[in-house]
Parts: structure tokens; C-alpha cells; sequence
């Protein structure tokens, strides 16, 4: 390797960087949060930002020549933007909205410590079956690319400058350039029903007259896909193929069944502590709070898992949503208002961390030769996890002591007031009819799909979000894969990779310079 890695934390000018991008990090991820309502992904802009550095001819920055330290700073930067915003602001802004300030403090305190759980968990079941190292990850590999191209320059570093090119004049033509870049590298199945969910979304109501968002259609569809995903992990862990034996991972099966383990009993340690801290002692009998408490735990485990599953296949995480889910089925359950702030918040802070640093750690294993040297790989994802773990600590006090400005403006993510206006709604019979009905066609897709195409979780995911061109873009681009792949076999798929790479690249860059422009309007 270019550098031994357990040297990369011991110069002081890459402390001085990671926790200067970290401060970066969190405040970009607060200020898009609060005005646009979006967390975009900062990594490619951690890694741009450490190449040119290691141009610079100060020996101060030689460190920043490493591609492993540019991994780090991309890391870094993106666990601080998605760690500040969808991980804390979110879930603390939502008893402000519902006007519930003295829920603020006990929330901050229970999310923060759900955000770090929620990052080492993924740590420990990162490739392993259930969360591959050489599934997608599409985000990790656009980073990786960048980082590669930009270190060997040559061919790999114009057909890079390409893709980005082409991905950014895509975006400013409002083409969801990073759903290309996907579809070229995921699960031809999983992103092929990701792609029939997005179009039934979009053109449900404006060709058969039906808003299936309204009937909460998509809603349903993923409780059951979800339920059957929880179903089918555990089906995994217990199970041993002849695929396992073929396939190697660099966590044994065992680990699985541990962290998921620490995982259930975090979980209920921290649900316990913010029920006690919020006071909903005094609001339900002694079985209900202990029904609150186990169901709290569930939902932000599985919504934990869903996301992760989720961004693994397409890059697209659905957190806002399915914390939605899980709030519908506590008010359903009949837990007063207060229990469902504490429930939404709690369950929100799982899962944008998760699968944050699966990303981060997906460009780490292809920056590390993947996999081949297991002491390598290990030994650097160990100091990713805590490169992470550093900008959570930068983080959780900058968002504690900028939310009193952005709240006495009245600047919280619009999802909060959804999340509040939900809450104040209570239960519809109707609501909870149509979760059920539509929650069986969303199981059986999943089961029959299966545990390594999660069909039925990414159909689901399609069919939250409105947005019909991405539907065509991801199609188009998985029938230009199979073309592709017919026409020129193996030796298409690398630069077909560093092309798709370019693609997000170039969108994520896009979206995030207008963001922030944007966000300056505001």
C-alpha cells in the first residue's frame, strides 16, 4: 500500500484537515436541512477537496497523497453533514414543532447516542451476508473512482473527466444523472423494480386517476416488504448455502448474529432511557410504557435495516418514509402523542448513518485492493469507523448549539412539520386498512424476490418518490448495461463503472454547488 495506514491519524496537519472538514460537514448538512429540506452527499467533495491538497507543494499536505487519507476525508466530511442534519437536527426538531421543547434535550442526548450505535453496526455487519461488500454501494464506488482516477491519472482519469461532465450537463438538464450512474452498477433486479416503482409513482395519478400516495399505497407496500426483509435476515443468519462457501467475507456469519444482538439491546437501552427522560411514565400504564419501549427498539432496527438495504441496491435511502411507516403504526397501536414524537424522533436518527458510512466503507474496500489483504482491510476499516466516529464528535455539539438560532427563525426541515401535523391528525381506520391490505402484496413480492435481490424493499422504495424521470433514466440505463455487457462483455465493465462513477459524480456535484447557492438565497 502507498502508505501504512495506522499512520494516517498521527500527523498533526490530517487532524487539523479532518476536523476542519468535519465543521464544514455539519454546517452544510444544517443549512441544507433547514431551507431545502435535502442532505446531499458530501463525500465526492471530501475527496475532491484532498486531491487538491495533495497537488499542493507544502509539506504540510505530502499526507494528502495517500489515496487512503483522501478516503478518510471524504469520509469524514459526509458522516459530519448526514450526522449533523438527518441524524440529530431531524429527529430535535421534531418536539419543537409539535411544540414540545422540553422533549429537546432528552431527544438530543438519545439520537446522538442512536447515531453512533447506528454507524458501529454497520462497522460490524459491513460484508457480511447481509450487507455484501460486493453489492453496489454506488455512491462508495463513484467516491473510490474519483480518488483512483485522480491518483493514476492516464485513461482512467479522461473517461472519469467524462462521466462527470456528462453527469453534470445531465443534472442541469434536471436528469437524475446519479439513477444512470446506479443502474449501471447495482442489482439488474432490484433497480429494475426500483425503476417499474418510481414510474407507477409518477404516472399513477396523471394516467389512471389514482394518487396512490394518498391511498398509502407505497406505505403499505413497505411495511410488508419490510417485515418479510427482517424475516429473510434472520433466515440468513441461520441458514448456510453452498453461495456462502463460494462467496468470501471478510466478517464471519457469527458477527451477524452478535451486532445484531448489541443492536436489539442499544436500541432498548436507549427507547428506555427516552421514555423514563421524556416522562411518559406518566402518560401510559406500566405495559404500555413496555410495549412503547419494544416496539421503539423494532422500529428503528428496521428502519435501520430497510435504509441500509435500500441505499446498498440504488444508492437512494428512504428514511423520511419509512419513519413515517413506523410513526402511522404507533399511532395505530394508540401511543399517546408525546410516546410518537419520542417513537419518530428515535427512528428517524437510525439508518442516514448507517448508510452513510457503508458508502464511505464500499470506497474504502475498492481503495484497499478489495479485500485481498485481510489485515489491510480490517485495519483500515477500523480507522474509518473512527474517522467517523470523530465527526460525530464534532458534530453533536455544533448542533446543539446552532438549533437555538435556527429554531427561534423558524428554519426546521420540513419533514418535521410533517412528522408533527401526522402526529396531531391520530388514527384514520382507513389508514390503517389500506397499510394492511397493500402490505401483503408487498411481502410476497419481497419473499419470492428473495434476500439478495430485495425486490420487494426497493419496489417500495420506487413507489415513494415522485419522481417519473428517474424511473426512465434507471430503466434506460439498465437495457444500456445489458447492451453493453451482449456487445463487448467483461472488458466493458471497467470503463463502464468509471463512467457510471462520473455520472454520480458529476450529479452529486451539480446538486450540491446549487444547493448551496440556494440555500444562500434563502
Amino acid at each position: 500500500m502507498q502508505k501504512k495506514l495506522g499512520s494516517q491519524w498521527s500527523d498533526i496537519s490530517t487532524i487539523v484537515v479532518m476536523i476542519f472538514l468535519s465543521i464544514v460537514g455539519a454546517i452544510i448538512g444544517l443549512q441544507l436541512i433547514t431551507t431545502l429540506g435535502v442532505t446531499p452527499n458530501t463525500s465526492i467533495i471530501g475527496a475532491l477537496f484532498a486531491i487538491l491538497l495533495a497537488r499542493i507543494p507544502i509539506r504540510f499536505f505530502q499526507h494528502y497523497r495517500s489515496i487512503h487519507t483522501q478516503n478518510l476525508a471524504q469520509t469524514v466530511i459526509s458522516s459530519a453533514t448526514f450526522g449533523a442534519a438527518n441524524s440529530i437536527l431531524l429527529p430535535i426538531a421534531v418536539p419543537y414543532a409539535m411544540g414540545q421543547p422540553q422533549l429537546i434535550l432528552p431527544m438530543f442526548i438519545g439520537v446522538s447516542a442512536a447515531m453512533l450505535l447506528d454507524a458501529y453496526l454497520l462497522y460490524r455487519l459491513f460484508d457480511t451476508k447481509i450487507f455484501p461488500a460486493q453489492n453496489a454501494w454506488p455512491p462508495g464506488v463513484a467516491t473510490a473512482e474519483a480518488i483512483t482516477a485522480g491518483d493514476k491519472g492516464g485513461r482512467q482519469a479522461w473517461l472519469l473527466a467524462a462521466g462527470v461532465t456528462i453527469g453534470t450537463v445531465g443534472a442541469v438538464l434536471k436528469i437524475p444523472m446519479a439513477a444512470l450512474g446506479a443502474a449501471l452498477i447495482g442489482n439488474i433486479w432490484a433497480l429494475s423494480m426500483f425503476g417499474i416503482g418510481l414510474l407507477l409513482r409518477g404516472y399513477s395519478e396523471p394516467v389512471v386517476g389514482i394518487d396512490i400516495n394518498a391511498h398509502f399505497i407505497p406505505h403499505g407496500m413497505m411495511v410488508g416488504a419490510g417485515l418479510v426483509a427482517l424475516i429473510q435476515v434472520v433466515q440468513v443468519i441461520r441458514t448456510k448455502t453452498a453461495v456462502d462457501k463460494q462467496q468470501r467475507y471478510t466478517q464471519p456469519t457469527t458477527e451477524v448474529s452478535k451486532a445484531l444482538g448489541l443492536g436489539s439491546v442499544g436500541y432498548v437501552v436507549i427507547a428506555t432511557l427516552l421514555a423514563l427522560a421524556g416522562g411518559l411514565y406518566s402518560e401510559m400504564s406500566i405495559s404500555m410504557l413496555i410495549a412503547f419501549v419494544f416496539y421503539a427498539a423494532f422500529a428503528a432496527f428496521i428502519h435501520e435495516l430497510i435504509v441500509g438495504i435500500a441505499a446498498m441496491h440504488s444508492g437512494w435511502f428512504p428514511a423520511f418514509a419509512v419513519a413515517l411507516i413506523t410513526l402511522m403504526i404507533g399511532i395505530f397501536i394508540g401511543f399517546p402523542p408525546l410516546a410518537l414524537c419520542i417513537l419518530t424522533g428515535f427512528t428517524a436518527a437510525t439508518g442516514p448513518a448507517f448508510a452513510d458510512l457503508g458508502f464511505d466503507l464500499k470506497a474504502g474496500f475498492i481503495l484497499r485492493g478489495y479485500g485481498e489483504d485481510l489485515k489491510q482491510e480490517l485495519l483500515g476499516r477500523r480507522i474509518q469507523l473512527f474517522t467517523a466516529l470523530v465527526a460525530f464528535a464534532v458534530a453533536i455539539p455544533i448542533v446543539w448549539f446552532a438549533h437555538t438560532s435556527y429554531f427561534a427563525q423558524n428554519l426546521l426541515p420540513p419533514v418535521a412539520w410533517v412528522y408533527a401535523k401526522t402526529i396531531e391528525a391520530g388514527s384514520q381506520t382507513s389508514i390503517a386498512l389500506s397499510l394492511l391490505i397493500w402490505a401483503i402484496p408487498g411481502a410476497i413480492i419481497q419473499w419470492v424476490g428473495g434476500p439478495q435481490r430485495q425486490i420487494g424493499v426497493l419496489l417500495s422504495t420506487g413507489l415513494l418518490i415522485n419522481n417519473p424521470i428517474a424511473g426512465w433514466v434507471v430503466l434506460t440505463g439498465i437495457a444500456l448495461r445489458i447492451l453493453i455487457t451482449r456487445c463487448w462483455g467483461e472488458k466493458a465493465r471497467s470503463p463502464m463503472l468509471i463512467g457510471a462513477a462520473g455520472f454520480i459524480a458529476g450529479d452529486a456535484l451539480y446538486s450540491f454547488f446549487t444547493s448551496i447557492l440556494s440555500g444562500k438565497g434563502k
